[in-house]
């Protein structure tokens, strides 16, 4: 089934979103056009050298594959232009440590800050100070409590996973308005989950199903096989599940072969590589995951050396780089697997 017009429409704007950011982020100077008004020149001119910047990156301890991802995806992006040089922070969990590692980026002089904060809001007041500095920051993942903190917010969609993953199992088992869905979720107390929660409520109600059986991990691989084993126990039947992490999917598809059970689809959330060539094999109860980019930190980088270099977007005519961007989260099946496996990540 394809939903009602309400969420059409989200697809629609996400599609619609993810194309504009796909354009923008191959980038293009400002430029006069024939008529010599001023307009976009070509994309290629924001890849060739310009002045030397100094980019500052702070992310997470790389203790989830999706965020050893974002920090491999950012080096990796950075090492690709030879007028970046990237000062690398120690990846940490600790908000007062990275609080000083913003703080020295500050003190360096750096000339643009990319930064996932560890917690949003604890990272603000320095993050605020560093754009008062004439530092701009790029806010990856996790926002920030006040606009002043961030030149630009590079977000995934969280609601939009959960109508991703919604659509598509409404499209499989929409017509049995009996069909018993299931739901894996991470960590209940973060806003991120529980955007991702009422993302999938909202599309699952527009074709008349709704969430029988519901538990919580920890974004672990224990977590997810601990759940899913009280899950299983406790729903005898079930048609279709969504775990919210392909991280914890690892235990959580290991509870499912451990307790024999195969009667259901699954989706899985995130975009790593292990569900994806899953998915593509076709031997698996998980038949489609909803990505989550890895690459915002990339996109990160890149955007700070725009800025930093007085560069615009491709495909705008507006000649700022946008103050914030939200990724698209398109669902992955055997159909469209091998367009996305090149940015899936290692579980």
């Amino acid at each position: 089934m394809l939903g009602t017009r309400s969420t059409r429409r989200k697809a629609l704007v996400a599609v619609g979103t993810s194309f504009v950011v796909a354009g923008l982020l191959a980038g293009c100077t400002t430029g006069t056009t024939d008529a010599g008004e001023s307009g976009p020149t070509n994309n290629a001119q924001n890849n060739e050298s310009g002045d030397t910047i100094v980019i500052g990156f702070s992310g997470p301890a790389a203790d989830h594959g999706w965020l050893g991802a974002i920090n491999s995806a950012a080096i990796a992006e950075a090492g690709k232009y030879p007028d970046i040089d990237l000062r690398v922070a120690e990846g940490t969990n600790d908000a007062s440590l990275q609080i000083s590692q913003v703080e020295g980026f500050i003190n360096d002089k750096v000339d643009a800050i990319v930064l996932l904060p560890t917690d949003g809001a604890a990272l603000t007041d320095v993050a605020t100070k560093a754009m008062e500095a004439g530092i701009p920051v790029i806010n990856v993942d996790r926002e920030f409590s006040s606009t002043f903190a961030a030149r630009v917010t590079i977000l995934g969609d969280n609601y939009g996973m959960g109508v991703s993953a919604g659509s598509y199992i409404c499209e499989q088992v929409g017509d049995n308005p009996d069909a018993i869905v299931a739901e894996i979720a991470g960590i209940d107390s973060l806003p991120l989950t529980q955007d991702r929660s009422r993302g999938f409520a909202d599309a699952l109600d527009d074709c008349g199903l709704e969430v029988s059986n519901r538990v919580a991990a920890d974004f672990t691989v224990a977590g997810g096989e601990a759940v899913t084993s009280q899950l299983l126990s406790a729903a005898p039947k079930i048609d279709a599940i969504w775990n919210h992490d392909d991280d914890q999917g690892l235990g959580v598809l290991a509870a499912i072969e451990s307790a024999g059970r195969d009667e259901f689809i699954m989706v899985g959330g995130a975009g790593s590589k292990n569900a994806m060539d899953l998915i593509k094999s076709g031997d698996s109860v998980l038949k489609a995951t909803v990505i989550y980019p890895s690459t915002q930190a990339a996109d990160g980088i890149r955007l700070a050396r725009l800025l930093a270099q007085g560069k615009s977007l491709g495909d705008l005519v507006e000649v700022e780089v946008p103050n914030r961007i939200v990724l698209n989260a398109p669902v992955v099946t055997s159909d469209n697997v091998d367009k996305y496996l090149p940015t899936s990540f290692e579980s």
